[in-house]
């Protein structure tokens, strides 16, 4: 089967493009705060296309995988938001 027919292509695409689109920030000239914004979207694309293969996947291993993917993911994406509203921004 073709890549374009599978059913998980559509969600994998969509959250690729929602990643790549999150992460076009506007600079702010500060390295750190602009790693951090830029960096959210990255960390929530791998927890999208994770869940996408929770889905569909079949492999143990990946979805193992998958799984602490997503844990970590949330947690970096939590300390980052909150060094953000911290005013370092």
């Amino acid at each position: 089967m073709p890549a374009s027919g599978s059913p998980f292509t559509k969600p994998y695409i969509e959250a690729n493009n929602r990643m790549h689109a999150d992460m076009a920030v506007e600079f702010t000239g500060d390295a750190d705060v602009d790693f951090m914004r830029g960096m959210i979207p990255h960390h929530q694309g791998a927890i999208d296309m994770a869940k996408v293969v929770l889905e569909y996947g079949k492999d143990a291993e990946v979805r193992k995988l998958a799984e602490e993917v997503i844990k970590a993911q949330e947690g970096e994406i939590a300390m980052m938001k909150k060094w953000l509203a911290e005013g370092r921004q």
